[in-house]
Parts: structure tokens; sequence; C-alpha cells
């Protein structure tokens, strides 16, 4: 994997965008292109945030034995229900 196309280092470019454009001393013309670029990285990020929880879903659901995958090969997933009956009590 390329170092420049990780998570971290589209959130870190995301973060410097963000800087520039609410510091508010460029251009019209520099907030759009910038604008446009934190649009793709957002969009990368969201896909490798994707990735991750399928693969952290069919982990611990191979583990727990209750992988089921849909007609697509992706992990079914339960909605979480939070009880209070779950929580161990210290």
């Amino acid at each position: 994997m390329k170092k420049d196309n990780t998570f971290e280092v589209a959130y870190a470019r995301l973060e410097e965008i963000l800087e520039k454009i609410n510091h508010g001393d460029i251009s019209l013309e520099k907030s759009i292109e910038l604008y446009e670029e934190a649009d793709k990285l957002i969009k990368n990020c969201n896909e490798k945030i994707d990735v991750a929880e399928k693969k952290i879903t069919t982990l611990m659901k191979n583990r727990e034995k209750e992988l089921v995958l849909d007609e697509d090969g992706n992990p079914i997933q339960n909605e979480f229900v939070h009880n209070k009956e779950n929580i161990l009590e210290t």
C-alpha cells in the first residue's frame, strides 16, 4: 500500500485543508479547489472505514460462529440494542 494513500495521511490532509479554509485568507478559487480535494479525501476515508468495519465484523462473527453473509458476500450486521441487563456491574 502506498504511504500517501493511507487513511491517516488522508485524514491529516483533511485537517490541513480545514485549517486553511477556516483561517479565511485564501481566495475563493483556492477555497473551491481545497473543498473539491477535501470532498475526494472524505469519500476515500469513508470507503476505507467501510472496508475496515466489514473486516472487523467478519472477524468477530467468525470467532463467535455467527457469521452470515448477504448475496454480495458482506457480513449481515445486527442492529445494536442497548440492554442494561447485559452490563456487568463492578
